[in-house]
């Protein structure tokens, strides 16, 4: 039978047409874009997650594989277009840095060669110890790194046999919704089910509540600030609490003071001081803490009076309902250059951190700004310096850095300081492997135990014991 020319091109056109309708019917349409896994009712989430983790869960490990290295090859693709609609939509950070962040997400993130089987063998058999996953998982994200953390987390969770429902910070809501689009995009791209990860268009408190409390979803995880990390610990169900912290630094007279300066301002200008890791406050003894300033200076920090220093508290602080210091949320991750300018400072582009001496009980001490604001602390020796650092802390547990060639100091600090992170003379991302040895992260839980997470993170261990057989000696 011959077919026209007009014939093959009309058939093409429906086979287009219909694409474009499965698609289309396979997402929601936002301002003319598709968006894949996106739903208006959580319920439907969650029971369109639940119906691909079935399908997920019998897929080989290397069919997994190839959908998490389809996801890294979009997010390198697309880590650009992240960034900046990740500035665009919230206003915090740096374009160049987020780029950098979403490049170590798609690099550095486990997949499953995480998931290691553990075996006991003796007289009386072989036991099998296995990571298995836990289903649907509920997931709470933050502004701060609202792609970053979408996209480490589906990574992990898909490599554990996992789909995930995302109730995305509303701050960040489109940027959100695109990092659960692009994973959708990835695995279609190579045949493995829709809705591996889904999200609701409008998140609520109400959205969050249905995600917690549904029987379908087995485990909650959440990475934001200690209220929403409360309610998660209180859901009843297996729990992953990424919280806040406020990060200490300590500087002693061992340390290579010229790198200490220029360490502590890359840490702590990294994105804006939006990464929970980042430096927060210095303690530095007080015979070297001139020159650190001075070279704090030479590597982009400007030095505020105290004077300059209660006129950006008026700025960059506001009273909350209890009467007491907090962020102004208007200002976190903002450009240095712009918070300077609010209180009549005009500096260059290559300013990129505002430092400040100031007292131990200062709210710039006490308080996680988020911003790159940085105080100096001077402390005449090492007890003292661990002690208010310790403080300061406020035994959140999250991360801590100290730069010094002291063995002693560097031990005695560590063990008084217990953080989930403690970085030695280095930049603070080191400690998620940016810069440094081992895997990235963006959900670093302390309060649950869990640290740094990986896939293995996101799976429960089952136990398979066989007596007296599958044993060779």
């Amino acid at each position: 039978m011959n077919i026209s020319e007009k014939e093959i091109e009309g058939i093409v056109r429906q086979v287009i047409a219909g694409m474009a309708v499965s698609e289309a019917s396979s997402g929601m349409v936002i301002d003319g874009k598709t968006y894949l896994g996106v739903f208006e009712d959580m319920n439907d989430a969650i029971d369109a997650a639940w119906k691909a983790q079935k399908k997920l869960y019998d897929m080989s490990v290397e069919e997994k594989e190839e959908i998490i290295s389809a996801i890294r090859r979009l997010i390198l693709e697309e880590a650009e277009t992240l960034a900046r609609l990740g500035v665009s939509e919230t206003g915090m950070g740096r374009v160049e840095h987020k780029i950098l962040k979403h490049r170590y997400v798609a690099q550095k993130t486990p997949g499953t060669e995480d998931l290691v089987t553990e075996a006991i063998t003796g007289d009386k058999g072989l036991t099998l110890l296995e990571l298995a996953p836990f289903g649907v998982i509920g997931a709470m994200t933050p502004s701060t790194n609202p792609s970053e953390t979408v996209l480490c987390n589906s990574i992990g969770m898909i490599a554990g046999s996992n789909t995930v429902v995302f109730n995305p910070h509303p701050g960040a809501l489109m940027t959100s919704l695109y990092a659960v689009d692009l994973v959708n995009r990835a695995a279609r791209s190579v045949g493995a089910p829709e809705n591996l990860a889904v999200a609701v268009r409008k998140p609520t408190m109400e959205t969050s509540d249905i995600m917690m409390k549904s029987p379908k979803v087995r485990m909650i995880c959440c990475t934001g600030g200690p209220g929403v990390v409360r309610a998660v610990l209180s859901s009843g169900k297996k729990a992953i609490g990424a919280g806040a912290g406020n990060p200490p630094v300590i500087v002693d007279d061992t340390a290579d003071i010229q790198k200490a300066g220029r360490d502590i301002i890359d840490g702590c200008t990294f994105d804006n001081n939006l990464p929970c890791i980042a430096e927060k406050e210095v303690f530095a003894f007080e015979s070297i803490t001139d020159e650190l300033i001075y070279y704090m200076s030479q590597n982009g920090a400007y030095l505020i009076s105290r004077e300059q220093m209660r006129q950006l508290e008026g700025v960059v602080l506001v009273e909350d309902k209890k009467g007491k210091k907090a962020i102004n949320k208007n200002w976190v991750g903002r450009d240095a250059k712009k918070i300077l300018h609010e209180i009549g400072i005009e500096v260059g582009e290559e300013i990129r951190c505002v430092i400040c001496e100031a007292q131990f009980d200062d709210p710039f001490v006490q308080i996680e700004l988020m911003m790159p604001i940085l105080p100096i602390v001077r402390v005449p020796d090492i007890d003292t310096a661990i002690d208010l650092a310790v403080r300061a802390e406020h035994g959140l547990r999250h991360t801590a850095h100290m730069h010094s060639k002291n063995i002693d100091h560097l031990t005695k600090f560590a063990r008084a300081i217990e953080t989930t992170i403690f970085v030695k003379n280095a930049p603070s991302y080191a400690g998620i492997g940016v810069g440094g040895e081992g895997h990235c992260t963006f959900t670093i839980a302390g309060p649950t135990g869990e640290g740094l997470t990986s896939a293995k993170s996101f799976c429960r261990r089952r136990r398979c014991a066989m007596v007296d057989s599958f044993r060779i000696v």
